[in-house]
C-alpha cells in the first residue's frame, strides 16, 4: 500500500454521511490518489462535482473494490454485511459506519483517541461506533483512567440528520407547513418532529431500551474495555437539522472535583490520554 497516494472508495456516496465523508477527506488533505464513489444501482451513472472535478457514481458490487486500499462504508448494515467481506477479499481495509460489525468480538470498535491499540491485528474490517458513543467515549476515558467509573447515566438529544436526507426534508417541510398554517405531514417519524421531541430512536427492544439507547450502552462498554460498566441511556430525537448533544452524569470510584474533571477533559482532548493496552488476539491482516 502506497500511503502517499491511496485509492479510497466511499460506499453510500450519495447519502448525507457519505457526502460528509468526501467533504472531510478533502478538508483534511487525505492522501487520496483515486476516489471511487459507490452507491446502489439506482444511483450508478450519476455524476457529482467534487473539488472542481466531475466524478461518476459506480455501483457497489464486489468487483468495484479491485485495487482499493481503504473503503469507507456508510450505506446501512445490510450492505456492509454483504459487501465488506468482499472488499476485504479484494485487498481493501474497510472502515464501517454501520451497526453491522460493531459488536462482533473479532472486529475492533474504535474511537481513535480512546482505543487505537485495538486496531492491531485487525482482519480487514474496522468498525466505528454510533455517533453519540463516539463523542461520549473520550469523556469517559479521561475519567476511567484517572478516578475510575462507577456508574454513567446519559441522555442524548439528537438531530434529524442522524436519520438521513429524508428526515432533513421532512423537518423543513413541517416548519414550512407550520408557518403557512397547514397540517404537518409525517412519514419518516411516527409523529411530527417540528416543534416536538420524540423519546424513541429506532425500535424498542425486549429489555425496554430502544436500539439507539442500547448501542450507547454496549458500544461504550466494548470501547472502554469495561464489559460490566453500569451505564444507562435515554435517547431523544429533537427538531434541529444538525448536531447531537448529551447530558452525562457520572459517578466515579474516587472523589473528583469539577475543576479537576474539566482539566482531565482538556488534557484528554489535547493530547489523547494513553489508552488501555489491547487485549485482542493478533489476527492475520
Amino acid at each position: 500500500m502506497n500511503r502517499d497516494s491511496l485509492t479510497v472508495a466511499v460506499v453510500g456516496a450519495t447519502g448525507v454521511v457519505g457526502r460528509t465523508m468526501i467533504q472531510v477527506l478533502n478538508e483534511r488533505d487525505f492522501p487520496v490518489g483515486e476516489l471511487r464513489l459507490l452507491a446502489s444501482g439506482r444511483s450508478a451513472g450519476q455524476t457529482v462535482s467534487i473539488d472542481g472535478r466531475t466524478l461518476e457514481i459506480g455501483e457497489a458490487v464486489p468487483s468495484a473494490f479491485d485495487g482499493v486500499d481503504v473503503a469507507l462504508f456508510s450505506a446501512g448494515a445490510d450492505v456492509s454485511r454483504e459487501l465488506a467481506p468482499a472488499a476485504v477479499a479484494h485487498g481493501a481495509t474497510v472502515i464501517d459506519n454501520s451497526a453491522a460489525w460493531r459488536m462482533d468480538p473479532s472486529v475492533p470498535l474504535v474511537v481513535s483517541q480512546v482505543n487505537a491499540d485495538d486496531l492491531e491485528g485487525h482482519a480487514g474490517i474496522i468498525a466505528n461506533p454510533n455517533c453519540s458513543t463516539m463523542q461520549l467515549a473520550p469523556v469517559l476515558m479521561a475519567l476511567r483512567d484517572s478516578v475510575g467509573l462507577e456508574r454513567v447515566i446519559v441522555d442524548t438529544y439528537q438531530s434529524v440528520s442522524g436519520t438521513g436526507a429524508d428526515a432533513l426534508a421532512e423537518l423543513e417541510g413541517q416548519i414550512r407547513a407550520h408557518v403557512s398554517g397547514e397540517p404537518k405531514q409525517s412519514s419518516v417519524y411516527p409523529h411530527p418532529i417540528a416543534f416536538n421531541a420524540l423519546p424513541e430512536i429506532d425500535v424498542f427492544l425486549p429489555n425496554g431500551y430502544t436500539k439507539e439507547e442500547w448501542k450507547i450502552v454496549s458500544e461504550n462498554r466494548k470501547i472502554l474495555g469495561l464489559p460490566e460498566l453500569r451505564i444507562s441511556c435515554t435517547a431523544v430525537r429533537i427538531p434541529v437539522f444538525v448536531s447531537h448533544s448529551e447530558a452525562v452524569h457520572v459517578e466515579t470510584r474516587e472523589p473528583v472535583t469539577p475543576e479537576r474533571a474539566r482539566r482531565l477533559q482538556n488534557r484528554g482532548a489535547s493530547s489523547a490520554t494513553k489508552s488501555r493496552p489491547s487485549t485482542r488476539s493478533p489476527l492475520s491482516p
